[in-house]
Protein backbone atom coordinates (compact mmCIF):
# COMPACT_ATOMS: atom_id res chain seq x y z
CA UNK A 1 0.00 0.00 0.00
CA UNK A 2 2.88 2.36 0.53
CA UNK A 3 4.12 1.98 -2.68
CA UNK A 4 0.82 2.95 -4.50
CA UNK A 5 0.79 6.00 -1.94
CA UNK A 6 4.28 6.90 -2.97
CA UNK A 7 3.41 6.86 -6.60
CA UNK A 8 0.30 9.26 -5.98
CA UNK A 9 2.20 11.43 -3.92
CA UNK A 10 5.27 12.40 -6.11
CA UNK A 11 2.95 13.28 -8.81
CA UNK A 12 2.27 16.87 -6.95
CA UNK A 13 5.70 17.06 -5.34
CA UNK A 14 7.35 16.72 -8.80
CA UNK A 15 5.58 19.60 -10.36
CA UNK A 16 6.52 21.86 -7.78
CA UNK A 17 10.11 20.44 -8.15
CA UNK A 18 9.83 21.15 -11.96
CA UNK A 19 8.71 24.18 -11.51
CA UNK A 20 11.70 25.58 -8.55
CA UNK A 21 13.75 24.15 -11.05
CA UNK A 22 13.07 26.16 -14.21
CA UNK A 23 12.94 29.58 -11.86
CA UNK A 24 15.74 28.92 -10.24
CA UNK A 25 17.73 28.15 -13.53
CA UNK A 26 16.90 31.06 -15.26
CA UNK A 27 16.29 33.96 -12.16
CA UNK A 28 19.72 32.54 -10.31
CA UNK A 29 20.24 35.94 -9.64
CA UNK A 30 16.94 37.32 -8.29
CA UNK A 31 16.63 36.34 -5.05
CA UNK A 32 13.40 37.21 -4.10
CA UNK A 33 12.02 35.06 -6.65
CA UNK A 34 13.86 32.58 -5.31
CA UNK A 35 13.15 32.90 -2.05
CA UNK A 36 9.95 33.00 -2.66
CA UNK A 37 10.13 29.78 -4.62
CA UNK A 38 11.28 27.96 -1.48
CA UNK A 39 8.74 29.41 0.47
CA UNK A 40 6.08 28.08 -1.40
CA UNK A 41 7.54 24.96 -1.78
CA UNK A 42 7.89 24.70 1.79
CA UNK A 43 4.58 25.35 2.88
CA UNK A 44 3.27 22.71 0.15
CA UNK A 45 5.46 20.17 1.95
CA UNK A 46 4.37 21.10 4.59
CA UNK A 47 0.82 20.60 4.51
CA UNK A 48 1.24 17.73 2.19
CA UNK A 49 2.66 15.87 4.95
CA UNK A 50 0.32 16.81 7.45
CA UNK A 51 -3.10 16.51 5.28
CA UNK A 52 -2.72 14.00 3.26
CA UNK A 53 -5.32 11.26 3.77
CA UNK A 54 -2.88 8.65 4.44
CA UNK A 55 0.41 8.15 5.83
CA UNK A 56 3.61 9.75 3.47
CA UNK A 57 7.54 8.85 3.97
CA UNK A 58 8.70 12.94 3.75
CA UNK A 59 12.42 11.55 3.12
CA UNK A 60 11.54 9.51 0.30
CA UNK A 61 9.21 12.51 -1.39
CA UNK A 62 11.56 14.98 -1.14
CA UNK A 63 14.77 13.13 -2.14
CA UNK A 64 12.58 12.60 -5.28
CA UNK A 65 11.40 15.62 -5.69
CA UNK A 66 15.36 17.01 -5.77
CA UNK A 67 16.17 14.28 -8.07
CA UNK A 68 13.36 15.30 -10.47
CA UNK A 69 14.16 18.62 -10.35
CA UNK A 70 17.71 17.76 -11.26
CA UNK A 71 16.59 15.71 -14.16
CA UNK A 72 15.74 19.24 -15.96
CA UNK A 73 19.28 19.84 -16.03
CA UNK A 74 22.46 17.57 -16.99
CA UNK A 75 22.96 14.10 -15.69
CA UNK A 76 25.81 15.17 -13.99
CA UNK A 77 24.32 17.22 -11.51
CA UNK A 78 23.12 15.02 -8.91
CA UNK A 79 22.16 14.87 -5.14
CA UNK A 80 24.01 12.91 -3.43
CA UNK A 81 22.53 11.66 0.50
CA UNK A 82 25.29 10.84 2.83
CA UNK A 83 25.31 7.00 1.43
CA UNK A 84 26.04 8.64 -2.33
CA UNK A 85 28.72 10.73 -0.53
CA UNK A 86 30.84 8.03 0.99
CA UNK A 87 30.50 6.21 -2.48
CA UNK A 88 32.26 9.19 -4.72
CA UNK A 89 34.87 9.33 -1.98
CA UNK A 90 35.67 5.84 -2.40
CA UNK A 91 35.46 5.82 -6.14
CA UNK A 92 38.30 8.64 -6.49
CA UNK A 93 40.56 7.07 -3.89
CA UNK A 94 40.22 3.72 -5.23
CA UNK A 95 40.15 1.88 -2.02
CA UNK A 96 36.74 0.22 -0.27
CA UNK A 97 35.92 -2.90 1.32
CA UNK A 98 33.53 -5.58 0.00
CA UNK A 99 33.38 -8.26 -1.36
CA UNK A 100 35.62 -7.12 -4.78
CA UNK A 101 32.90 -7.71 -7.65
CA UNK A 102 31.48 -5.27 -10.25
CA UNK A 103 27.44 -5.59 -9.94
CA UNK A 104 25.19 -3.94 -11.86
CA UNK A 105 21.51 -3.44 -10.62
CA UNK A 106 18.48 -3.01 -12.59
CA UNK A 107 15.06 -4.18 -12.85
CA UNK A 108 14.75 -5.58 -9.36
CA UNK A 109 17.71 -8.05 -9.73
CA UNK A 110 21.48 -7.93 -9.15
CA UNK A 111 24.03 -9.39 -11.24
CA UNK A 112 27.54 -9.99 -11.04
CA UNK A 113 29.48 -8.59 -13.99
CA UNK A 114 32.87 -9.56 -12.89
CA UNK A 115 34.36 -10.83 -10.05
CA UNK A 116 37.85 -9.39 -9.67
CA UNK A 117 41.01 -12.23 -9.67
CA UNK A 118 41.61 -12.93 -5.85
CA UNK A 119 39.06 -10.98 -4.08
CA UNK A 120 36.14 -12.02 -1.73
CA UNK A 121 33.73 -13.26 -4.58
CA UNK A 122 36.08 -14.77 -6.95
CA UNK A 123 37.40 -16.89 -3.63
CA UNK A 124 33.69 -17.83 -2.88
CA UNK A 125 33.19 -18.84 -6.21
CA UNK A 126 30.90 -16.30 -7.54
CA UNK A 127 30.91 -16.09 -11.95
CA UNK A 128 29.88 -13.29 -13.81
CA UNK A 129 26.26 -13.70 -14.69
CA UNK A 130 25.19 -14.85 -11.49
CA UNK A 131 22.04 -13.53 -10.28
CA UNK A 132 21.93 -12.42 -6.26
CA UNK A 133 18.31 -12.62 -5.07
CA UNK A 134 19.17 -12.59 -1.38
CA UNK A 135 21.68 -11.00 0.52
CA UNK A 136 21.75 -11.78 4.31
CA UNK A 137 17.76 -11.73 5.25
CA UNK A 138 16.94 -9.36 2.22
CA UNK A 139 15.03 -10.15 -1.15
CA UNK A 140 16.60 -8.09 -3.64
CA UNK A 141 13.09 -7.85 -5.50
CA UNK A 142 11.95 -6.10 -2.10
CA UNK A 143 15.19 -3.55 -1.93
CA UNK A 144 13.86 -0.06 -3.00
CA UNK A 145 17.91 1.21 -2.94
CA UNK A 146 20.72 -0.15 -4.37
CA UNK A 147 20.95 -3.50 -3.12
CA UNK A 148 24.79 -3.41 -3.81
CA UNK A 149 25.65 -1.58 -1.05
CA UNK A 150 24.47 -4.70 0.91
CA UNK A 151 27.54 -6.23 -0.16
CA UNK A 152 29.76 -3.61 0.68
CA UNK A 153 30.78 -3.30 4.68
CA UNK A 154 33.39 -3.73 7.37
CA UNK A 155 36.83 -5.71 6.99
CA UNK A 156 36.57 -9.54 7.43
CA UNK A 157 32.11 -9.61 8.51
CA UNK A 158 30.61 -11.70 6.38
CA UNK A 159 27.51 -11.72 4.10
CA UNK A 160 25.42 -14.18 3.09
CA UNK A 161 24.25 -14.38 -0.70
CA UNK A 162 21.87 -16.41 -2.79
CA UNK A 163 21.54 -16.53 -6.49
CA UNK A 164 20.52 -18.09 -9.61
CA UNK A 165 23.17 -19.79 -12.09
CA UNK A 166 22.24 -21.20 -15.04
CA UNK A 167 19.01 -21.34 -13.31
CA UNK A 168 20.34 -23.25 -10.42
CA UNK A 169 19.94 -21.57 -7.09
CA UNK A 170 23.00 -21.59 -4.75
CA UNK A 171 24.34 -20.08 -1.52
CA UNK A 172 27.43 -18.97 -0.47
CA UNK A 173 29.07 -17.02 2.50
CA UNK A 174 31.43 -14.39 1.74
CA UNK A 175 33.83 -13.00 4.04
CA UNK A 176 34.24 -9.13 3.37
CA UNK A 177 37.89 -7.24 2.69
CA UNK A 178 39.72 -4.54 1.63
CA UNK A 179 39.56 -3.74 -1.87
CA UNK A 180 42.08 -1.60 -4.12
CA UNK A 181 41.23 -0.60 -7.58
CA UNK A 182 44.02 0.32 -9.28
CA UNK A 183 44.23 2.92 -11.91
CA UNK A 184 46.49 1.06 -13.78
CA UNK A 185 45.44 -2.57 -14.13
CA UNK A 186 47.89 -3.80 -16.47
CA UNK A 187 51.04 -2.82 -18.17
CA UNK A 188 53.25 -5.16 -20.18
CA UNK A 189 55.81 -4.80 -22.94
CA UNK A 190 53.60 -5.38 -26.86
CA UNK A 191 57.69 -6.17 -27.99
CA UNK A 192 60.84 -5.66 -27.31
CA UNK A 193 61.05 -1.60 -28.05
CA UNK A 194 56.88 -1.13 -27.04
CA UNK A 195 55.02 -0.74 -23.92
CA UNK A 196 51.82 -0.82 -22.78
CA UNK A 197 49.80 1.04 -20.53
CA UNK A 198 45.80 0.66 -19.53
CA UNK A 199 44.72 3.39 -17.45
CA UNK A 200 40.83 2.41 -16.47
CA UNK A 201 40.00 5.35 -14.49
CA UNK A 202 41.27 8.74 -13.19
CA UNK A 203 41.51 8.42 -9.12
CA UNK A 204 44.31 9.61 -6.78
CA UNK A 205 46.33 6.76 -7.77
CA UNK A 206 46.26 7.68 -11.37
CA UNK A 207 49.21 10.02 -12.40
CA UNK A 208 51.35 7.75 -9.66
CA UNK A 209 51.04 4.67 -11.16
CA UNK A 210 51.12 5.48 -15.04
CA UNK A 211 55.01 7.06 -13.71
CA UNK A 212 55.26 3.86 -12.34
CA UNK A 213 54.65 1.81 -15.15
CA UNK A 214 56.37 4.22 -17.78
CA UNK A 215 59.33 4.04 -15.66
CA UNK A 216 58.94 -0.26 -15.09
CA UNK A 217 58.85 -0.41 -19.03
CA UNK A 218 61.91 2.18 -20.08
CA UNK A 219 63.35 -0.03 -17.59
CA UNK A 220 62.72 -3.50 -19.80
CA UNK A 221 63.64 -1.91 -22.85
CA UNK A 222 60.31 0.42 -23.73
CA UNK A 223 61.46 3.25 -26.68
CA UNK A 224 57.78 3.86 -27.32
CA UNK A 225 54.87 3.16 -25.16
CA UNK A 226 50.94 2.87 -26.46
CA UNK A 227 48.49 4.20 -23.72
CA UNK A 228 45.19 3.03 -23.71
CA UNK A 229 42.07 4.99 -22.33
CA UNK A 230 39.36 2.95 -24.28
CA UNK A 231 36.37 2.70 -21.78
CA UNK A 232 38.20 4.91 -18.83
CA UNK A 233 35.03 7.54 -18.20
CA UNK A 234 37.22 9.82 -16.47
CA UNK A 235 37.43 11.02 -13.21
CA UNK A 236 39.51 13.70 -11.26
CA UNK A 237 40.64 16.80 -13.55
CA UNK A 238 43.81 16.94 -11.26
CA UNK A 239 44.50 13.66 -12.15
CA UNK A 240 44.36 14.26 -15.39
CA UNK A 241 46.45 17.12 -15.83
CA UNK A 242 48.95 15.33 -14.01
CA UNK A 243 48.82 12.22 -16.57
CA UNK A 244 49.39 14.64 -19.05
CA UNK A 245 51.80 15.86 -17.52
CA UNK A 246 54.26 12.95 -17.80
CA UNK A 247 54.77 13.81 -21.32
CA UNK A 248 54.91 17.72 -21.60
CA UNK A 249 56.92 20.26 -20.24
CA UNK A 250 56.23 22.18 -16.64
CA UNK A 251 53.74 25.30 -17.20
CA UNK A 252 52.19 23.93 -20.18
CA UNK A 253 48.58 25.22 -20.52
CA UNK A 254 46.14 21.66 -20.93
CA UNK A 255 42.61 22.63 -19.99
CA UNK A 256 40.93 26.08 -19.24
CA UNK A 257 37.40 26.26 -17.56
CA UNK A 258 34.92 28.87 -18.50
CA UNK A 259 31.89 29.18 -15.94
CA UNK A 260 29.64 32.26 -15.43
CA UNK A 261 30.49 32.24 -11.67
CA UNK A 262 33.77 34.04 -12.41
CA UNK A 263 35.97 31.99 -9.83
CA UNK A 264 35.45 29.03 -11.84
CA UNK A 265 37.35 30.65 -14.63
CA UNK A 266 40.65 29.07 -14.74
CA UNK A 267 43.91 27.88 -16.59
CA UNK A 268 45.43 24.75 -15.44
CA UNK A 269 48.65 24.29 -16.44
CA UNK A 270 50.92 21.42 -15.86
CA UNK A 271 53.32 21.85 -12.59
CA UNK A 272 55.84 19.32 -12.68
CA UNK A 273 58.83 18.28 -14.48
CA UNK A 274 57.69 15.41 -17.16
CA UNK A 275 58.96 11.78 -16.82
CA UNK A 276 59.43 11.81 -21.39
CA UNK A 277 58.95 14.35 -23.51
CA UNK A 278 60.41 12.65 -26.81
CA UNK A 279 58.93 8.72 -26.29
CA UNK A 280 56.80 8.51 -29.37
CA UNK A 281 53.23 7.46 -27.89
CA UNK A 282 50.09 6.44 -29.23
CA UNK A 283 46.73 7.56 -27.11
CA UNK A 284 43.78 4.87 -27.86
CA UNK A 285 40.54 6.10 -27.19
CA UNK A 286 36.81 4.86 -27.93
CA UNK A 287 32.98 5.79 -27.52
CA UNK A 288 33.28 5.17 -23.82
CA UNK A 289 36.20 7.39 -23.59
CA UNK A 290 35.29 10.34 -21.17
CA UNK A 291 35.87 13.38 -19.33
CA UNK A 292 39.42 13.14 -17.82
CA UNK A 293 39.96 10.64 -20.58
CA UNK A 294 39.29 13.11 -23.74
CA UNK A 295 41.56 16.07 -21.49
CA UNK A 296 44.51 13.65 -21.53
CA UNK A 297 43.93 12.15 -25.33
CA UNK A 298 42.87 15.85 -26.57
CA UNK A 299 45.46 17.56 -24.48
CA UNK A 300 48.06 15.58 -25.68
CA UNK A 301 46.37 15.62 -29.38
CA UNK A 302 46.41 19.92 -29.06
CA UNK A 303 49.72 19.82 -28.19
CA UNK A 304 51.18 17.20 -31.14
CA UNK A 305 52.52 14.83 -28.05
CA UNK A 306 51.27 12.21 -29.25
CA UNK A 307 48.79 10.25 -32.22
CA UNK A 308 45.12 9.43 -31.09
CA UNK A 309 43.91 6.22 -32.75
CA UNK A 310 40.88 4.47 -32.49
CA UNK A 311 37.21 5.57 -32.35
CA UNK A 312 35.68 8.87 -31.20
CA UNK A 313 35.66 9.45 -27.83
CA UNK A 314 32.24 9.99 -25.70
CA UNK A 315 32.46 14.11 -25.76
CA UNK A 316 31.96 15.49 -22.29
CA UNK A 317 32.86 18.31 -22.22
CA UNK A 318 31.60 19.71 -18.33
CA UNK A 319 32.96 20.15 -15.27
CA UNK A 320 31.82 19.02 -11.65
CA UNK A 321 32.35 20.06 -8.49
CA UNK A 322 30.72 18.29 -5.20
CA UNK A 323 29.50 21.22 -2.76
CA UNK A 324 28.30 20.46 0.79
CA UNK A 325 25.09 20.92 1.73
CA UNK A 326 23.32 19.82 5.54
CA UNK A 327 23.11 16.51 7.37
CA UNK A 328 26.54 15.29 5.52
CA UNK A 329 24.76 15.44 1.63
CA UNK A 330 26.01 16.94 -0.98
CA UNK A 331 25.46 18.78 -4.84
CA UNK A 332 27.43 17.66 -7.58
CA UNK A 333 27.05 20.15 -9.56
CA UNK A 334 28.02 21.32 -13.28
CA UNK A 335 29.92 24.62 -12.94
CA UNK A 336 32.16 25.06 -16.48
CA UNK A 337 32.63 23.77 -19.50
CA UNK A 338 36.60 22.52 -20.04
CA UNK A 339 38.28 23.77 -23.05
CA UNK A 340 41.31 21.89 -24.50
CA UNK A 341 44.86 23.92 -25.11
CA UNK A 342 43.43 24.67 -28.94
CA UNK A 343 40.40 26.46 -26.89
CA UNK A 344 37.93 23.63 -28.38
CA UNK A 345 35.12 21.82 -26.08
CA UNK A 346 34.07 18.35 -26.70
CA UNK A 347 30.92 18.40 -25.56
CA UNK A 348 28.63 15.84 -27.66
CA UNK A 349 25.05 16.81 -25.93
CA UNK A 350 23.44 20.08 -25.51
CA UNK A 351 21.24 19.34 -22.58
CA UNK A 352 19.87 22.80 -22.37
CA UNK A 353 18.07 22.85 -25.57
CA UNK A 354 16.18 19.83 -26.36
CA UNK A 355 14.30 17.51 -29.08
CA UNK A 356 10.30 17.01 -28.57
CA UNK A 357 11.16 13.93 -26.87
CA UNK A 358 12.98 15.98 -23.76
CA UNK A 359 16.15 14.32 -25.43
CA UNK A 360 19.63 15.75 -25.65
CA UNK A 361 20.29 17.20 -29.20
CA UNK A 362 23.45 16.07 -30.33
CA UNK A 363 25.85 19.15 -31.41
CA UNK A 364 26.13 18.96 -35.76
CA UNK A 365 27.93 22.61 -35.91
CA UNK A 366 31.23 21.77 -35.39
CA UNK A 367 33.90 24.32 -35.00
CA UNK A 368 38.02 24.17 -36.45
CA UNK A 369 40.58 24.93 -34.75
CA UNK A 370 44.28 23.64 -34.83
CA UNK A 371 46.90 22.47 -33.33
CA UNK A 372 50.33 23.42 -31.66
CA UNK A 373 51.79 21.98 -35.36
CA UNK A 374 49.01 24.02 -36.73
CA UNK A 375 47.11 20.30 -37.72
CA UNK A 376 43.24 20.78 -37.72
CA UNK A 377 40.73 19.80 -34.99
CA UNK A 378 37.28 20.14 -34.36
CA UNK A 379 35.04 20.26 -31.41
CA UNK A 380 31.75 19.97 -30.31
CA UNK A 381 31.54 16.02 -30.72
CA UNK A 382 34.13 14.07 -28.57
CA UNK A 383 38.07 13.52 -29.86
CA UNK A 384 38.11 12.54 -32.99
CA UNK A 385 40.98 10.29 -33.46
CA UNK A 386 43.73 11.19 -35.54
CA UNK A 387 43.86 7.14 -37.25
CA UNK A 388 40.57 5.78 -37.15
CA UNK A 389 40.32 2.13 -36.00
CA UNK A 390 37.22 0.68 -37.26
CA UNK A 391 36.43 -2.56 -35.61
CA UNK A 392 36.00 -0.40 -32.24
CA UNK A 393 33.14 2.18 -33.98
CA UNK A 394 29.36 1.82 -32.24
CA UNK A 395 26.37 2.45 -33.43
CA UNK A 396 22.62 1.44 -32.41
CA UNK A 397 22.46 -2.14 -33.35
CA UNK A 398 25.91 -2.73 -31.20
CA UNK A 399 24.67 -0.57 -28.33
CA UNK A 400 21.21 -2.06 -28.02
CA UNK A 401 23.02 -5.48 -28.01
CA UNK A 402 25.23 -4.42 -25.23
CA UNK A 403 22.40 -2.38 -23.36
CA UNK A 404 19.67 -5.57 -23.42
CA UNK A 405 22.85 -8.04 -22.27
CA UNK A 406 22.50 -9.95 -25.54
CA UNK A 407 26.41 -10.07 -25.69
CA UNK A 408 26.23 -10.41 -21.73
CA UNK A 409 24.24 -13.26 -21.49
CA UNK A 410 25.13 -15.07 -24.40
CA UNK A 411 29.04 -14.88 -22.80
CA UNK A 412 27.54 -16.38 -19.88
CA UNK A 413 26.25 -19.31 -22.06
CA UNK A 414 29.49 -19.71 -24.05
CA UNK A 415 31.31 -19.93 -20.73
CA UNK A 416 29.34 -22.89 -19.26
CA UNK A 417 29.52 -24.92 -22.42
CA UNK A 418 33.05 -24.38 -23.69
CA UNK A 419 36.27 -25.19 -21.59
CA UNK A 420 39.54 -23.15 -22.09
CA UNK A 421 42.29 -23.83 -20.00
CA UNK A 422 44.77 -21.76 -21.34
CA UNK A 423 44.98 -18.05 -23.28
CA UNK A 424 46.85 -19.50 -26.11
CA UNK A 425 44.32 -22.10 -26.99
CA UNK A 426 41.40 -19.87 -27.09
CA UNK A 427 39.35 -18.74 -30.08
CA UNK A 428 36.28 -17.44 -31.36
CA UNK A 429 35.41 -19.15 -34.33
CA UNK A 430 32.91 -18.29 -37.24
CA UNK A 431 30.59 -20.99 -35.82
CA UNK A 432 30.33 -19.40 -32.64
CA UNK A 433 29.29 -16.53 -34.25
CA UNK A 434 26.57 -17.45 -36.41
CA UNK A 435 25.80 -19.67 -32.57
CA UNK A 436 25.32 -15.73 -31.41
CA UNK A 437 23.30 -14.68 -34.44
CA UNK A 438 20.37 -17.29 -33.98
CA UNK A 439 20.65 -16.10 -29.95
CA UNK A 440 19.94 -12.58 -30.71
CA UNK A 441 17.40 -13.38 -33.26
CA UNK A 442 15.88 -15.44 -30.97
CA UNK A 443 15.69 -12.68 -28.07
CA UNK A 444 13.42 -10.29 -30.30
CA UNK A 445 15.07 -7.72 -29.03
CA UNK A 446 14.29 -4.26 -30.36
CA UNK A 447 16.31 -0.62 -31.35
CA UNK A 448 15.23 2.07 -33.17
CA UNK A 449 17.19 3.76 -36.14
CA UNK A 450 17.20 7.17 -37.12
CA UNK A 451 15.59 6.14 -40.42
CA UNK A 452 12.90 4.45 -38.84
CA UNK A 453 12.03 7.40 -36.09
CA UNK A 454 12.76 9.97 -38.97
CA UNK A 455 9.88 7.64 -41.31
CA UNK A 456 7.24 6.82 -38.58
CA UNK A 457 7.41 11.20 -37.48
CA UNK A 458 6.48 11.39 -41.33
CA UNK A 459 3.62 8.69 -41.57
CA UNK A 460 2.54 9.83 -38.14
CA UNK A 461 2.58 13.91 -38.81
CA UNK A 462 1.54 13.46 -42.64
CA UNK A 463 -1.29 10.41 -42.14
CA UNK A 464 -4.27 12.94 -42.79
CA UNK A 465 -2.39 13.88 -46.21
CA UNK A 466 -1.03 10.72 -47.70
CA UNK A 467 -3.09 8.26 -49.57
CA UNK A 468 -3.30 4.81 -48.63
CA UNK A 469 -1.01 3.73 -51.35
CA UNK A 470 1.69 6.08 -50.00
CA UNK A 471 0.96 4.76 -46.62
CA UNK A 472 1.59 1.30 -47.29
CA UNK A 473 4.92 2.01 -49.49
CA UNK A 474 6.20 3.79 -46.09
CA UNK A 475 5.27 0.17 -44.13
CA UNK A 476 7.23 -1.85 -46.59
CA UNK A 477 10.13 0.70 -46.17
CA UNK A 478 10.09 0.15 -42.65
CA UNK A 479 10.06 -3.56 -42.66
CA UNK A 480 12.69 -3.32 -44.97
CA UNK A 481 14.66 -1.04 -42.44
CA UNK A 482 13.91 -3.69 -40.16
CA UNK A 483 14.93 -6.56 -41.97
CA UNK A 484 18.28 -4.83 -43.00
CA UNK A 485 18.94 -4.27 -38.55
CA UNK A 486 19.00 -8.20 -39.08
CA UNK A 487 20.97 -8.22 -41.93
CA UNK A 488 23.95 -6.11 -40.26
CA UNK A 489 24.95 -8.51 -37.75
CA UNK A 490 26.53 -9.72 -40.32
CA UNK A 491 27.78 -6.17 -41.50
CA UNK A 492 29.40 -5.40 -38.23
CA UNK A 493 30.98 -8.80 -37.35
CA UNK A 494 33.87 -7.55 -36.59
CA UNK A 495 32.52 -4.89 -33.83
CA UNK A 496 30.77 -7.65 -32.46
CA UNK A 497 32.98 -10.51 -32.73
CA UNK A 498 35.52 -8.05 -30.58
CA UNK A 499 32.77 -7.07 -27.48
CA UNK A 500 31.91 -10.92 -27.43
CA UNK A 501 36.25 -12.02 -27.18
CA UNK A 502 36.51 -9.54 -24.69
CA UNK A 503 33.33 -10.53 -22.82
CA UNK A 504 34.33 -14.06 -22.70
CA UNK A 505 38.18 -13.64 -22.41
CA UNK A 506 37.41 -12.17 -19.30
CA UNK A 507 35.06 -15.01 -17.75
CA UNK A 508 38.31 -17.75 -18.39
CA UNK A 509 40.98 -15.27 -16.99
CA UNK A 510 40.16 -12.15 -15.76
CA UNK A 511 40.76 -8.82 -16.90
CA UNK A 512 44.30 -9.14 -17.07
CA UNK A 513 44.17 -12.28 -19.31
CA UNK A 514 42.13 -10.10 -21.52
CA UNK A 515 44.76 -7.65 -21.72
CA UNK A 516 47.46 -9.95 -22.78
CA UNK A 517 45.00 -11.53 -25.42
CA UNK A 518 45.30 -7.97 -26.19
CA UNK A 519 49.10 -7.55 -27.32
CA UNK A 520 48.76 -10.40 -29.75
CA UNK A 521 45.02 -9.82 -31.11
CA UNK A 522 43.75 -6.46 -30.94
CA UNK A 523 43.15 -4.50 -34.05
CA UNK A 524 43.77 -1.03 -32.40
CA UNK A 525 46.97 -2.52 -30.43
CA UNK A 526 48.40 -3.77 -33.63
CA UNK A 527 47.67 -0.99 -35.50
CA UNK A 528 49.28 1.29 -33.08
CA UNK A 529 52.44 -0.81 -32.78
CA UNK A 530 52.57 -0.70 -36.90
CA UNK A 531 52.75 2.98 -36.39
CA UNK A 532 55.38 3.22 -34.04
CA UNK A 533 57.52 1.10 -35.78
CA UNK A 534 57.12 3.46 -38.70
CA UNK A 535 58.50 6.60 -37.82
CA UNK A 536 58.49 9.06 -40.76
CA UNK A 537 54.75 7.67 -41.07
CA UNK A 538 54.17 8.81 -37.50
CA UNK A 539 55.98 12.23 -37.47
CA UNK A 540 54.25 13.03 -40.74
CA UNK A 541 50.67 12.47 -38.80
CA UNK A 542 52.07 15.12 -36.55
CA UNK A 543 53.35 17.85 -38.56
Amino acid sequence: MKKLIKKKVIVPVLAVAILIGASSFSLKSDFFEIAKQIEIFTTLFKELNMNYVDETNPAELMDSAIKSMLDELDPYTRFLNEQDVEAYKINNAGEYSGIGALVRSYESKLLIVEPYKGYAADKAGLKAGDEIIKIGETNVADFDDDAGELLKGANNTSVNVTFVRQGQTKTANITREGVEVDAVPFYDMIDETTGYIVLSRFNQKASDQTKSAIQDLKGKGAKKLVLDLRGNPGGLLSEAINVTNLFVPKGELIVTTKSKVKKFNQEYRTKNQPEDLDIPLVVLVDGKSASASEIVSGGLQDLDRAVVMGARSFGKGLVQRPLKLTYGTQLKVTISRYYTPSGRCIQSLDYWNRDEQGNAVRNTNFHEFTTKNGRKVWDGGGVMPDVVINSLKTNSLINSLQENNIVFDFATDFYYDHNFSNLDDFAFSDADYTAFKNYAKEQNFTFQTKTEELLEQSINGDESLLGSEVQEKYKDLLLAVNRGKINALDTYKEELKKGLEDEIITRYFYREGLYKYYLNHDDAILAATALLDDSSKYNEILK
